[in-house]
């Protein structure tokens, strides 16, 4: 959600600031903007929309300058706009700053600073940059000036701030969303997120909360608020600039379904004992005993991580018969959970740092819980603040619309649950069985994609449709729900997912001929109670889509489009039937002209609460 680049070094700075924008137009933005020092002022383009017609409308600062600030805004406070993009402006145009997060007092701080100053967007941010202002007035240099505006500020902030008159300083600080320093040869960088400048260096700094730094051509300096200096290694980021090209692929997002056939054995790779029929998982080898006495498991997420942990539920209690409770991140911490220190809490996010699961594992942590996460980024806030932390390895994921991530998140649930259950009740047999399995994924992955001409008939043939439908029981409850998320996400299509059973106490009402309804029927031991539930949608002349086995020649019998996959056992069928309903959004989403990888309103990492 947003995105910060700044340079300073010897070349050019607006190439280098476009660059890194491109390669943050995942995240989600609204609007775009960069300034670049030019002598002793600061020359910025601001625009609504994409990246590219920033590029197009700032043509003249190729070569204007060596140090700059650019941003991708996700509107927060003040609707999308020219005045509301960043970078916002002092009185004098002289300080320029790029903020992401939210200033929860800003009210209060631009009521006082009003008296003074001159507002000209709606935005939090806005008032930082008169902050500054003000205290430079009675400080007279840039970096104390920054220091005292920053302790007025409450809430939460990832800024990159340039001064005219220090043309070659910038100030970058970090409260509760993710910053980090790029170091270059004789060159820095500072970003939201490492892959904005991953093609010129991959040694970084991060910052952590409550810190600044300071970078010049002398170097990177970082204290905390108190200006307490602060020593720090730089550390190298792991991932490669290509995970950021689409390899031939039309879009991220395709790629990344087709991804999952390597991204889900990356999950269990190396993590596998094939003689014992358990999982090696050596970052937990201090908690297990722990874990394995909790009173309960409490999975914290959002989204799709939230689906994911949904699953988990349906895995842990199976097989390790451990209660199990998933929890909505943003709405954990506001109701005083009740957390004992025998509790386990498992916090999952894709990047690592989602403002609402990270304060959902603060809140656990302060409570006394041991706090396992699951997540994709060993540089990620989550990573570095839980106890203990079970990495996807699922590679860059770009797409806003979250595919080979949920899928690598079910394995690693499944990997916890069979290490966890090896040493309580399953035997060696059964885990074998399920190592066996899990194995075997990537081929049935493989099979559902290259017979993939089937889902885009069902595509072409409703995708003008308004509403959709998915119903699932038992481990397929929560793909239900997350197919209908895809489709929502990338299409606009209004969809629901429901537990089949449910259907009957008021989404019944919905169906008629025109609506689509889409079933999860692999033959587990719900399945004669999903076949009664589709009876009754074909009863009312439903549109009916099912998943189902290969082998299944039942449902063809009441079902007007099946999609088939490999059979598998009933634990791991959510990481198949949640592959073609990726396939089937994606098409719909093509044919009706949608913005695949960049879907309105969303962003990928939503680090706001």
């Amino acid at each position: 959600m947003c995105g910060i680049v700044g340079y300073l070094g010897e070349k050019n700075a607006a190439p280098l600031l476009f660059d890194g924008l491109r390669r943050l137009e995942y995240r989600g933005y609204d609007s775009a903007g960069i300034a670049v020092v030019s002598g002793r002022s600061l020359c910025s383009v601001k625009t609504v929309g994409k990246v590219e017609l920033l590029v197009e409308a700032a043509k003249e600062l190729h070569g204007v300058g060596t140090v700059g600030i650019a941003h991708t805004r996700w509107a927060t406070h003040g609707e999308p706009s020219v005045p509301n993009a960043h970078p916002q402006f002092d009185c004098t145009e002289s300080i320029a700053i790029v903020h992401n997060g939210i200033i929860e007092n800003y009210p209060a701080l631009r009521k006082r600073l009003e008296e003074k100053h001159r507002f000209m967007s709606e935005t939090d941010t806005e008032v930082i940059a008169h902050l500054i202002e003000e205290y430079l007035i009675t400080d007279g240099s840039f970096e104390p000036a920054v220091r005292r505006a920053l302790a007025d500020l409450q809430g939460t902030y990832a800024i990159a701030v340039l001064f005219a008159y220090e043309h070659e300083t910038i100030i970058a600080a970090r409260q509760g969303s993710p910053l980090v320093v790029g170091l270059g040869e004789g060159e820095y960088f500072v970003a939201s997120d490492p892959a904005a400048f991953l093609k010129h260096t991959a040694n970084v700094l991060y910052l952590s909360d409550g810190e600044m730094a300071v970078i010049s051509p002398d170097g990177v300096n970082i204290t905390d608020l108190a200006n307490n200096e602060i020593q720090r290694d730089a550390v190298q980021v792991t991932r490669e600039p290509e995970e950021l090209e689409k390899n031939g692929f039309p879009h991220f997002m395709l790629k990344e379904i087709f991804d999952q056939t390597q991204t889900i054995e990356e999950s269990f790779c190396e993590r596998l004992d094939d003689e014992e029929g358990t999982a090696r998982l050596s970052t937990l080898l201090d908690f297990f005993p722990h874990i394995l006495r909790s009173r309960r498991i409490t999975i914290v997420a959002c989204g799709t991580s939230w689906h994911a942990g949904l699953v988990g539920e349906y895995m842990l209690e199976r097989y390790t018969h451990i209660p199990v409770e998933v929890e909505y991140a943003s709405e954990f911490r506001y109701r005083d959970p009740l957390l004992m220190p025998d509790d386990v809490v498992i916090a999952i996010s894709q990047s690592g740092e989602t403002a609402d699961t990270l304060a959902a594992l603060r809140e656990a942590k302060c409570k006394g819980a041991i706090v396992i996460g699951i997540c994709n980024s060993a540089e990620s806030s989550i990573a570095r603040e839980c106890d203990a932390t079970l990495f996807m390895n699922a590679g860059q994921e770009i797409g806003v619309a979250s595919t080979k991530a949920y899928t690598s998140q079910l394995v690693v649930l499944l990997l916890l649950t069979l290490a966890l259950a090896r040493k309580k009740t399953m035997s060696r047999d059964e885990g074998q069985l399920l190592i066996r399995e899990l194995r075997s994924l990537p081929g049935k992955i493989e099979r559902i994609l290259t017979n993939s001409a089937s889902i885009l008939r069902i595509a072409e043939e409703f995708y003008q449709c308004q509403h959709f439908l998915y119903l699932g029981r038992g481990f397929n409850f929560p793909n239900a729900l997350e197919g209908a998320l895809k489709l929502k996400e990338i299409s606009y299509i209004h969809a629901e997912g429901y537990p089949a059973a449910e259907m009957k106490h008021g989404p019944i009402a919905l169906i008629d001929a025109n609506m689509p309804v889409v079933f999860l029927a692999p033959r587990d031991h719900t399945y004669e109670k999903i076949l009664s539930n589709i009876q009754e949608v074909k009863a009312r002349k439903g549109r009916i889509i099912t998943v189902a086995d290969e082998e299944d020649k039942d449902v063809e019998q009441v079902s007007d489009y099946v999609i088939r996959i490999p059979k598998t056992i009933e634990a791991l069928t959510p990481i198949l039937t949640i592959v073609p309903l990726q396939f089937l959004a994606y098409q719909i989403a093509v044919l009706r002209g949608c913005n695949v990888d960049q879907p309105r309103n969303l962003a990928k990492s939503v680090t706001v609460e």
